[in-house]
This record gives structure tokens, sequence and C-alpha cells, in this order.
């Protein structure tokens, strides 16, 4: 899977060293801004041919950046490389639900198709196009006012025609009125007009049937104008940063689609509040596409509202909400979070739970041959869902993988010990395990940590003695390394030995430290660990500090 540098392909005679260091500069830092807006105010006095590697590149770093690719697409059309426009339209228009790039997009197709005998029907379908994809956007207002002003400009003869055309009219002006955008108003007042127009008696009619509607959406438009205000609709979309304008940004979008889950139309259409609330997620993943929060919370979302459906008794659409769930969750682990393990963990329990696990194994399996990744996590969150499966054979085979994956660290086999543990309670399978580790991370205190912390917990005294004695004496750990081993067995000895079998492990310790050059002259702070117990010590912080004594 390409890294966002493997995507810069810049092939331009710069011959100005600024621009030639802001292209060095994203080269090996993609996400610089500041470097690419040298280069794009540079490629805006230059012919496209000249400088179309830049925008190919711009928009592959930032796919989901509408301002880039409206700026790139602008540039083909002054050119008129119209083949190339509706091309780039191809690739990113109906992933891309900004504003600004369906209005471009509207201006392209009136600017092109004018001249054509079947002008009117493309420019129709393209209203009709861009209001089912954008008109619930809240800026909405021109294109709702376009199309209407576009259908009341086409002539028709005859009475049907006329009829045809009132009725198309009628049916925007009554979607427009109930939807919240702003210059609501202005659409409610030349639609009762219209309708006068026509007929006052009816005119009458349909107004007091709307009017309720009207309103509700009106006053909803002005909560979110306030609920979205502040919003950078514009940003370009980088990995996470934590700067005080990125953590706005993310409270803001939070607020706006907390706003949206909360049913501010108050309908009984759970279909109408879930398209609203994944229409603000998306507008959202635009700018926020590098943050998984972002991401599993849409999916969360519609697996919820999947769940509602279901409960009510509405099995088609809760599948279609249940579909869409894996969707987002599929498209998470396909664009710039492909290495993010958490969403390929999210996502496999999503399809676990509807039982599709040949799904869940491919995709454990697509996360492990990424390169360049640590598949630990991976190998142990894949046999926990084996053994929930498929049973502990399903996990024993996954654990064979992982033992011969190279990359694999240390927590598999523990991980795969505590499973048969405490999953098929078989403690002899467990102790094999352990000691099979033990032959190939006996060097890792971490791991033989872990091992003595299972024999503890199993009050296994001997057991556990004779762990320490052999890990120990090997020679497979380092002074250093022992250090924590050695504090372990006299934390044990404190607890189960006699006094003579404590002093002995203290000695042998003392031994050890005395080669290391931190622990020279600091003989009682040694001490402490014979007789401090959890979080108690047998000094003040100011006294152990004083003898030399880290506490942990």
């Amino acid at each position: 899977m390409s890294s966002a540098r493997d995507l810069i392909k810049i092939d331009i005679e710069w011959g100005m060293e600024r621009l030639v260091r802001a292209q060095q500069v994203v080269e090996l830092r993609p996400y610089d801004i500041e470097s690419w807006s040298v280069m794009i105010r540079e490629a805006q006095t230059r012919p496209i041919h000249e400088v179309r590697s830049l925008y190919e590149s711009l928009v592959n770093v930032f796919p989901t950046t509408a301002r880039y690719w409206k700026l790139y697409i602008e540039m083909e059309m002054r050119s008129r490389y119209y083949e190339r426009v509706e091309k780039l339209f191809q690739r990113c228009l109906v992933k891309i639900l900004n504003i600004d790039l369906w209005k471009l997009y509207l201006t392209y197709v009136k600017e092109t198709k004018s001249g054509l005998s079947t002008h009117k029907e493309k420019m129709a379908q393209a209203y009709d196009f861009a209001l089912e994809k954008i008109g619930m956007d809240l800026h909405s207002f021109s294109i709702w006012q376009d199309y209407i002003y576009f259908l009341r400009g086409v002539e028709a003869v005859g009475n049907y025609a006329e009829n045809q055309k009132i009725t198309a009219v009628r049916r925007v002006y009554q979607k427009a009125v109930v939807t919240p955008i702003v210059g609501i108003e202005q659409l409610w007042k030349d639609y009762i007009a219209f309708e006068q127009n026509i007929n006052p008696i009816i005119s009458e009619k349909m107004s007091l049937e709307r009017s309720k509607d009207y309103m509700n959406a009106r006053r909803v438009a002005k909560e979110l104008e306030y609920h979205t205000k502040g919003l950078n609709r514009n940003l370009p979309a980088v990995p996470p940063t934590l700067t005080k304008e990125e953590v706005k940004q993310v409270e803001l979008w939070k607020r706006f689609i907390t706003y949206e889950k909360s049913n501010p139309l108050r309908t009984e259409d759970t279909a109408l509040v879930t398209r609203r609330v994944m229409f603000a997620t998306e507008q959202c993943l635009l700018v926020l596409t590098h943050h998984p929060a972002v991401w599993h919370q849409a999916s969360q979302f519609l697996d919820t509202s999947a769940r509602v459906l279901t409960e009510k008794g509405d099995v088609q659409a809760a599948k279609i909400f249940a579909d869409e769930c894996a969707n987002i969750l599929e498209r998470s682990i396909n664009g710039v979070l492909n290495r993010n393990a958490l969403l390929y963990f999210a996502y496999a329990d999503f399809e676990e739970g509807r039982l599709k696990y040949e799904k869940v194994h491919s995709m454990y399996n697509k996360l492990l041959q990424l390169p360049d990744i640590d598949p630990t996590l991976v190998y142990v969150q894949y046999m926990k869902f084996a053994r929930r499966a498929e049973g502990i054979k399903s996990a024993r085979g996954i654990f064979k993988k992982a033992r011969e994956d190279v990359r694999s660290r240390y927590h598999i086999f523990v991980a795969a010990a505590l499973m048969e543990y405490y999953c098929s309670k078989d403690k002899e399978i467990a102790f094999r395990i352990f000691e099979l580790g033990l032959k190939r991370f006996g060097g890792s205190p971490e791991y033989v940590m872990c091992y003595i912390d299972y024999l503890s917990h199993l009050n296994e005294d001997n057991n556990t003695r004779v762990l320490f004695e052999r890990v120990l004496s090997s020679g497979g750990l380092s002074p250093h390394k022992s250090v924590e081993v050695w504090n372990r067995f006299l934390e044990f000895e404190s607890n189960i030995g006699d006094l003579s079998s404590i002093v002995k492990v203290e000695r042998r310790r003392s031994a050890v430290f005395e080669n290391l050059k931190e622990y020279e002259g600091k003989e009682t702070a040694q001490l402490v660990d014979r007789y401090k117990f959890l979080d108690l010590y047998p000094c003040t912080s100011t006294e152990l500090k004083s003898i030399g004594y880290a506490e942990d």
C-alpha cells in the first residue's frame, strides 16, 4: 500500500530555488501545506500541461480536499480540456460532498452542454443529481434557486406541457421549503407567489399544508447556522497534529454531528435522521479523514440505527444500514488509514457479529500482509477471534502461524498460554507454551515476568523458584536486563520464604548490582526493596531520594 511520499511524482522545471526547495520539502514531508501553497501559487501562472504532475500529486496526497480538486479542474476548464475535466469529476465528485465543488460541476455542465439539442435534459439531470447528493447542505440555496429558475424558464407549448412544467417546479419548491437551508425564507416567499399566480384558492391550501414543515425547517436552519459556526470546510486533511486549531475543529465537527443525531427536525423518519447524520459525517471526513475516531463513530451510529430498525421490525431498512456500516468500515481501511489496526479490529468484530467468518479471516490476513508492521497484536486478536468463532483448535492454528512469523514478539506466547489456561482450563498446555516461549524469549525480562506472574497466580511456589533460578543462571539475561527479575525474585522470597532465603537472594542480587555503575554505593537503597509493599515504602519520599532510591 502506498505511503503519502510514494504518491508524489512532480516533474516540473521550476527554475527558481524557492520552488525547488518547496518540492524537496513535500517529497520529505508530504503534508507540509505551506510548501504546497508556494508551488500552487506558481502553478496558477503556468499552462496546465506544464504543471499537471503537481496537481496530480496534490490530489493524490489530499484525495478528500475539495479546494485542491477545484483548483485542478478550473485549470483544465480554462484550457478547455473538457475530456480531462469529465474524468476529474468522475474521480472526485460523488466522494466529495463539498458545495463549492458541486457548484463548479453545475457551472461546467451549463457552459459545455448549452449548444446540445439535449441541453435542457442534461441540465435537469445535473440539477437532480446535485440536489440528491448535496441538497441537504445548509448553503445549497443557490442550487435550489437556480434549478427552479431553470425549470421556470423552460418553454412549454400546450396545456399538457404547461401542466408538466408546473408540476416539476412545484416538486422542487416543495422539497426546498422543508429543507433547512440558509435563505429558506426567500424560497418560501417565491413558492407562495408561484402558487398564487397559478390558483389563489389552491395556493392557500398548499401554504397551509406546508407551513408547519417550513417553520420547522426554518428553525433548524437557524440552529444549524449556530452549530456550524467556525467550521473550516476547506482545511486540507492531514494526520492528527493536536494543534490548538485542529482540536477546536474536531470539537466543532463533533458538535455539528451530535446536533444532527439529536433529530432536530423531530421527524419519525429514522432513515431521514440517519441520512442527515451521515451527510454531516461525510463532510467531516473530508477534513478529518486521518482521524480514526470519526470513522469508528460513524460505523457505530449506523450499527445502532440498524439494530433500532431491527427491533422495530423493519428488517429491510436495517439491512441497508448494516451494509452501509460495513461499507464505511471498508472505506476506512482502504483509505489513508489503511495501516490502522484499530479500524481493522472494529471491522472484524462487526463482521463477526454478522457471522461472516470468511470475511474476518480475509481481513486479518490482509492486515498481516502489510509490509513494515508489527503483527504481534494482530495475531493476538486473530487468535481470540478464532477461539470465539471456531474453537480452540482454530486458535492454535493461528498461534502456529504467529510462531512461524519472525516478526512476532513474546506476547503471542503469553496470549496463547493464558487462552489455554482460562478457556480450555488446561494448565499443562499453558506450561508447555510458556516453556516454548522461554526458548525464544529467555533474554526478555518482560516475557520472563509474564511467566513468573502466571506461576505466582497458580501458587506454584516451587516451580516459580525453579524458574527464577533457571532464568537468572542461564546467562540469557544481561546484567542490566536481569535487574527487574532479581527485584521480583527478592519480592517473591520476601512474601513466602524464610529470612535466610531472603538474605541469600539479596546477596546474590547485590553481586550482580556491583558490576552496574548506576547501583554503585546504593546498598541502603537496595534494602528498601526487601521491606516495601505495593506503594508502601519504609521511608518518606524525600528520604528515598536522599538514599538514591528510584520509585517505580
